[in-house]
């Protein structure tokens, strides 16, 4: 997966690549799927959500510019993938969910997989987790209408927020970086996510 999928196109993170070959994919999807579980697409994880395609956890992952020493908000745990990787990465994750059981079996896999540096809330995450705040970065896994302003907010000087934008169907990936003069914005390319749902993002249907 990892030629094929990652490295093959423009993934250069040695970090990021030894995480991803490290982390048992197949074991944050149904056993039905998981033979599939090293094809780049994503794959459903119930509640309506999926499990985003491998290149795409790659270049957002690496998009963060992380070192090691971060303390990262991640907004939509999922099926809990992502939530490995960036624990992988940084010193600490704290990360939201806002459909319990799917926060329930993510926290549970990652504690039995040893990611102890891993905090999951079930909440709305547009409001981002301000008593955590400030974060050095912000991984935002669900398609938003616009940039919620809280995570802008809750981005320490220098921090990097990533997150698509866009409508219902299609976003374009943005690198959001916090600056003394304001926000630099980056457009990384096309992408295609399930919806932000809350106060900040989309309303729940």
């Amino acid at each position: 997966m990892v030629e094929e999928q990652i490295t093959s196109r423009g993934i250069k993170d040695a970090r990021l690549i030894a995480a991803i070959k490290k982390i048992p994919r197949h074991l944050f999807v149904e056993e039905a799927l998981q033979s599939q579980a090293y094809t780049d697409h994503p794959l459903p994880i119930g509640e309506k959500q999926t499990i985003s395609q491998p290149y795409m956890v790659a270049l957002m992952t690496e998009a963060l510019l992380l070192t090691g020493k971060e303390k990262i908000l991640e907004i939509g745990t999922g099926s809990g993938y992502q939530t490995a990787i960036l624990a992988e990465l940084c010193e600490k994750v704290f990360s939201i969910e806002r459909i319990r059981p799917l926060a329930i079996r993510a926290r549970k896999l990652l504690y039995e997989l040893g990611y102890f540096n891993v905090e999951i809330k079930i909440f709305d995450g547009t409001f981002g987790w301000r008593e955590e705040s400030p974060f050095d970065a912000i991984l935002v896994t669900a398609g938003s209408p616009d940039i919620p302003q809280p995570l802008i907010d809750q981005l320490a000087a220098g921090g990097r927020l990533v997150i698509p934008v866009g409508d219902a169907f299609i976003q374009e990936l943005f690198r959001v970086t916090k600056t003394e003069a304001g926000v630099k914005k980056e457009d990384m390319g096309g992408c295609r996510f399930v919806k932000l749902i809350g106060e900040h993002g989309w309303k729940a249907e």
